[in-house]
């Protein structure tokens, strides 16, 4: 068994998972990113600092698929995001994309209370508020406490809508997040019946999976663009890189206050991450 050296100098098994895992969320397919994976775990030396070991990643990557060098990865992309309001709208603009009618941030009243919620959402003749949670760090994990919450909040909406406070009938819940899940907090929503979107749970429609299948990349995927450019054209309304790749490039450097060269730049690199 190989085996990386970390910054602090521990070891570590080599773990040609977070190899894949890597590669996929850099952009490449399932086969490719198998491919390279078991390549790089054939080449690497025992020891070998995790530190080369992204670089070889990157750097067979862009062999593969060119358009990685213009890429940032996906999991640190959504974490360059505003919490508020960047990565709230980013939800909800994702969960239309995905056939839900969403309504932004509203105010219900409760039987014991009134509860600021980041969405309602539609669909399936089923209506949820949604709670949208963001993390500057990527690898921290989502724990139990907002799923108890969320339980607590779907109480007393319904009781406030039975006592004719609330004029909203709410079903249930839904938290959608940036980062895994703590099992803790997977089985208390499942057992509350607490929907959850997180990174990669549930294993179909999980926050990468509905990101790619719609190619609802954030603008913060592309190299380069970075908090201050990313709230400049949040604040002009343009949250996917698809926004800037087949958008109108003059309008947004006049309503971002970006020059036309930089929003070219930009966009160009989208569309490179974008096309196949």
């Amino acid at each position: 068994m190989k085996h990386v050296t970390k910054a602090d100098g521990s070891l570590q098994p080599f773990d040609p998972g977070k190899v894949r895992r890597t590669l996929r969320n850099l952009g490449l397919g399932a086969e490719d990113a198998d491919r390279v994976a078991d390549e790089i775990e054939e080449s690497v030396p025992d020891g070998v600092k995790t530190a080369a070991v992204l670089r070889m990643i990157r750097a067979r990557a862009r062999t593969v698929r060119p358009a990685v060098r213009h890429r940032t990865d996906l999991r640190r992309a959504l974490a360059l995001l505003r919490p508020k309001p960047d990565f709230e709208e980013f939800v909800r603009v994702l969960l239309r994309e995905h056939g839900y009618r969403v309504q932004a941030g509203c105010v219900l009243a409760g039987r014991c209370g009134e509860h600021e919620v980041d969405a309602v959402a539609s669909k399936d003749g089923a209506t949820i508020f949604v709670e949208v949670k963001h993390h500057a760090s990527h690898h921290r994990m989502t724990g139990l406490d907002e799923g108890r919450i969320a339980r607590a909040i779907v109480e007393d909406l319904q009781e406030g809508f039975r006592s004719g406070r609330c004029t909203v009938s709410i079903d249930g819940a839904l938290i959608v997040c940036n980062t895994k899940l703590s099992e803790h907090a997977k089985r208390y929503a499942a057992c509350r019946g607490i929907g959850h979107i997180g990174w990669d749970y549930p294993a179909e429609q999980n926050l990468r999976a509905m990101i790619e299948e719609t190619q609802s990349y954030p603008v913060t995927i592309v190299s380069g663009v970075g908090p201050s450019v990313s709230a400049r054209l949040a604040a002009a309304g343009v949250l996917m890189a698809k926004e800037v790749a087949y958008g109108d490039a003059t309008a947004i450097a006049r309503d971002t206050g970006l020059s036309l060269p930089e929003v070219l730049v930009i966009a160009g690199r989208a569309r490179a991450i974008l096309e196949p």
